[in-house]
């Protein structure tokens, strides 16, 4: 017998409300209920939706992999609802993890500790070291507190698919594969949180996102380095989103050098081609933007606006049956690290530092 699709449940907490309303309650009361019998939930957070099944409960966890159809070498975030909860699952918790935690939690950056005896192995891919995460989102963390339990959660969508920022692009994506969708509206972030190794003497970014080197620095009082080009590849990840091709559109995507003259060759082939640009002002794009053969999306100058609508705008592109998207390169500096990782794993050729 085929599975029903899950049902999409509204769970709006007004933010100058200090309690959610009583059908939101009802709807985590809900949510937990499913979490606890060792089900799958699509929760909101700030950066995206989340895939959440009991951290500590193995054959739930492995429903989110069957889900995903996610690799099991690719290991998973688990949520926590606040510091104490994310101590129980280390078995040690640095001091760069505990000053982390106290200065930047709630907020999206998670923190990768040696993993306690409470974690399975199906979590870290068989790792010593687990990632764990406080998200700045009140309904995720309730839902935790409420299902008593910390929650994997990678992101609600299939392996190397553009990650969902509202709880309809979850349902194109998994459909009846899970049990319900927690709605709350839009992701404000837009992309998956920075992730940095506390195991080291120097506390190492293994996945850009939104907390910003410059952030970490701040805070930790000590330098913090990027990812190691030269790292072994066959050791077990200590982080997810260190695949080669990741975050895709259906729609091939690129990012040209030069995206007027790109877009002006697709178009003379016949292409359709959807664009996002920041330079609508500029003659060419306007004489360009005239064709009924390209969208032009204008898109924010800032790293964090071009973050917060970059998912969402990839998956309405993939609604408009185009034969390309051509993405303006975003400037080579350490503010656009984040979105340069995102593009870079998304298009069909690797993106340079140019």
């Amino acid at each position: 017998m085929r599975r029903p699709l899950p049902d999409i449940v509204r769970a709006p907490w007004p933010a100058d409300a200090a309690e959610p309303p009583s059908a939101t309650s009802a709807a985590i009361d809900r949510a937990a209920a499913i979490i606890r019998r060792g089900g799958l939930v699509a929760i909101p957070t700030e950066t995206v939706y989340g895939l959440a099944a009991n951290a500590r409960d193995e054959e739930a966890v492995a429903g989110i992999f069957r889900a995903k159809g996610r690799p099991a070498t690719n290991p998973l975030i688990v949520h926590v609802a606040d510091v104490a909860m994310a101590r129980s699952l280390a078995r040690e918790w640095p001091d760069a993890a505990a000053t982390v935690a106290a200065r930047l939690w709630p907020g999206p950056v998670t923190v990768v500790v040696p993993r306690s005896a409470a974690i399975p192995d199906i979590v870290t891919a068989g790792g010593d070291t687990v990632a764990l995460r406080c998200p700045d989102h009140r309904l995720a963390r309730r839902l935790i507190e409420v299902a008593d339990a910390p929650l994997a959660a990678p992101s609600a969508n299939r392996s190397e698919a553009v990650s969902p920022t509202t709880a309809h692009h979850v349902l194109e994506s998994l459909g009846n594969r899970i049990d319900l969708i927690l709605d709350g509206g839009s992701c404000l972030r837009g992309i998956e949180s920075t992730v940095i190794d506390c195991t080291t003497a120097a506390v190492r970014i293994l996945r850009p996102g939104p907390m910003s080197r410059q952030q970490l620095e701040a805070v930790l009082g000590s330098p913090v380095l990027w990812p190691d080009a030269d790292a072994d590849t066959t050791t077990t990840a200590r982080s997810p989103g260190q695949q080669q091709r990741h975050y895709a559109p259906r729609t091939p995507l690129e990012i040209p050098d030069d995206p007027i003259e790109r877009v002006s060759t697709l178009l003379a082939k016949g292409e359709r081609v959807g664009w996002l640009t920041s330079r609508v002002d500029d003659p060419r794009v306007r004489s360009l933007a005239g064709s009924r053969d390209v969208l032009v999306v204008p898109m924010p100058h800032d790293p964090d606006g071009f973050a917060s609508l970059l998912y969402a705008t990839l998956h309405a592109l993939d609604q408009r049956q185009l034969d390309r998207i051509v993405i303006d390169p975003p400037p080579v500096t350490e503010e656009w690290r984040a979105i340069r990782d995102r593009l870079g794993r998304a298009a069909v050729s690797p993106l340079g530092e140019r």
